[in-house]
């Protein structure tokens, strides 16, 4: 093994299963919302594939919100190693519009024709850039720690801002701009050179366990 070899972030980030906010059409937020028995089904599809691939991590990186901490330990418990919860993971606080039903929302809360990315959501909630700017603070943490595997399991909202900060864009008004799809317990891997500043792609909403992932 060659020492001197620079060492290298190798980072997975991971969107939990399917939960019953999800089956819903809920704004989860920071609400609580177990999986269902369809998202447990998702998380071992992806252990049992990640098993066969031989995939291990050094260190397993959670959202304390039930829906993403039980995706978490079912990888792990496969897989083998611990899971640390790390709040800078949760899901976007979405203020009022937690655990309603995007009806619900529709119905009871006046929509602007126009939003900056300063606007709160769901009255006193993240907006995008506060989002946008914990999730900055989310990966630099990450890379503050020693370069090794990492799994990251979390949430759609937060991840889309953590690769936001990964390819240097930043939001914009009216919530146009560049989306990156995560399905239930669908994938990136990255990786991130810190001698040279340099990150790599090398996938993005991978679900190959589970074609229908949404």
């Amino acid at each position: 093994m060659n020492e001197n070899k620079p060492r290298i972030f190798n980072i997975t980030l991971l969107r939990h299963g399917e939960s019953v906010g999800n089956a819903e059409s809920r704004w989860q937020g920071q609400a609580e919302f177990p999986l269902t028995d369809r998202g447990r089904a998702q998380a071992n599809a992806l252990a049992a594939r990640w098993k066969v691939e031989g995939m291990r991590f050094d260190h397993i990186i959670s959202s304390p919100l039930e829906r993403a901490r039980e995706t978490a330990e079912i990888v792990a418990s496969a897989l083998g190693g611990s899971v640390e919860l790390q709040p800078l993971w949760l899901e976007r606080d979405n203020g009022e519009f937690a655990g309603l039903t995007a009806h619900e929302v529709r119905q009871n809360f006046a929509h602007p024709d126009f939003t900056t990315p300063f606007d709160p959501v769901g009255s006193d909630g993240e907006g995008d850039w506060e989002l946008f700017l914990r999730a900055g603070q989310a990966l630099h943490d990450l890379l503050r720690r020693a370069p090794a595997k990492y799994l990251i399991v979390s949430h759609g909202g937060l991840l889309n801002q953590v690769m936001h900060a990964v390819v240097g864009i930043v939001p914009q008004a009216n919530n146009s701009g560049t989306r990156f799809r995560f399905g239930n317990t669908a994938f990136a891997q990255l990786f991130y050179y810190p001698h040279q500043h340099r990150w790599a792609i090398d996938k993005l909403n991978d679900h190959l366990h589970w074609q229908d992932a949404e």
